[in-house]
């Protein structure tokens, strides 16, 4: 590397095997799938899977066949799902390297099989059923005709119905008990079209941490792998998580200024007196909330400050008054609340935003990762 890195996402990938071991400990499911679509929740997504994968998952999950490809590419060969198709695919690729698919559709079913002609393995499936999420999946009024192809698939050997999944809304524990109870109803009707598939799955982080009834005997995790918490009103240390991703960069200018001096665009900040500002390399080009503008914290030198003023493209201002700091001082936006971080959640509160999006939305072409632990 020829240039000094002054953006940085820190990964500690010991901190995603741990969390996945107490993900297991907690739920006592014989199969706990991690979730590395969209890059990993913006850790990573092959050092995340193979982390995941040491800490004890049996299955990884991602969104799109071309993530599971990558996961292929990479040498992983553990059990992968993936459950949002493009509207003409085809399914090839994904048959032929033993990627599941989760299916929402006949349409789907009979594409799926089709492809498993043409490349000589046996689809495995997922079944999605929509319990009211009104998302993706096949809907209760649909359920007898897609139960009723996906059994004769998997009777005449075209394709395995492995398993059968459905997605709670998190809206509150009542509103998921009631999916819960439409989704029992969806496994009774499918074991009456013949099928009993092997792996349950209805429970994402916040369910699996939360209600055990839906749990099944799977559960399948993204963000609380991470150490993020999937709700806003609760801490990754609440249910023993830790959070792996530091983000953290350098100071890159110091200026001395008088009182009321207005900082960066709109003066949503002006100096209350002769103060010192430092200019931090991080702005929404990276994928900083700009909404977190004059409010979010960061610690410079292992002291707390906020964003002075609007967050730009590149760049966002601290105020540090007349604390010492210099060009090349360590910054940290968001980490480990353990070690004195500012967490990620103060981050989303900041931004009227969540952890999953805070984290999701960097942009890794701009920023250097490090990967560090021994997973």
């Amino acid at each position: 590397m020829s240039h000094s890195p002054f953006r940085i996402a820190r990964i500690n990938t010991d901190a995603i095997a741990g969390n996945v071991r107490r993900i297991k400990e907690l739920t006592a499911v014989e199969d706990v799938m991690i979730v590395v679509k969209a890059n990993a929740y913006g850790h990573g997504m092959v050092p995340a899977a193979k982390a995941a994968l040491a800490g004890g998952a049996t299955w990884l999950g991602t969104a799109d066949i071309a993530e599971a490809l990558t996961l292929r590419a990479a040498g992983i060969t553990a059990p992968v799902l993936c459950w949002i198709h493009a509207p003409d695919e085809t399914f090839d690729e994904a048959v032929a390297a033993e990627i599941t698919l989760g299916v929402a559709s006949v349409a789907q079913l009979n594409a799926i099989a089709a492809a498993g002609h043409r490349t000589g393995n046996t689809p495995r499936v997922h079944l999605k059923l929509d319990t009211g999420l009104s998302r993706n999946g096949s809907s209760p009024e649909q359920w007898a005709d897609f139960m009723r192809t996906a059994a004769e698939l998997n009777a005449s050997g075209d394709l395995h119905v492995e398993g059968v999944m459905s997605h709670l809304s998190n809206t509150s524990p009542e509103d998921d008990l009631e999916q819960l109870n439409v989704f029992q109803v969806g496994l009774s009707e499918l074991a009456d079209a013949g099928l009993t598939p092997r792996y349950v799955h209805l429970a994402a982080s916040m369910a699996a941490l939360t209600l055990p009834a839906t749990r099944f005997n799977m559960v399948r995790c993204g963000i609380a792998a991470y150490g993020i918490s999937p709700h806003e009103s609760q801490r990754p240390a609440d249910f023993g998580l830790t959070p792996a991703m530091t983000l953290e960069g350098r100071v890159v200018a110091v200026r001395r200024v008088p009182e009321s001096t207005g900082v960066s665009y709109g003066y949503l900040h002006r100096t209350a007196h002769e103060s010192t500002l430092a200019l931090v390399p991080f702005g929404y080009g990276d994928g900083i909330n700009r909404n977190a503008s004059n409010a979010a914290p960061v610690v410079i030198n292992g002291s707390r400050y906020h964003v002075a003023g609007r967050i730009a493209m590149d760049q966002f201002v601290v105020n540090v008054e007349d604390d010492p700091v210099a060009v090349g001082d360590h910054v940290v936006l968001f980490g480990d609340p353990a070690v004195g971080h500012p967490s990620i959640h103060e981050w989303a509160a900041a931004g009227d935003s969540i952890g999953y999006e805070i984290a999701t939305r960097l942009i890794p072409t701009r920023l250097e990762y490090v990967y560090e632990g021994q997973v």
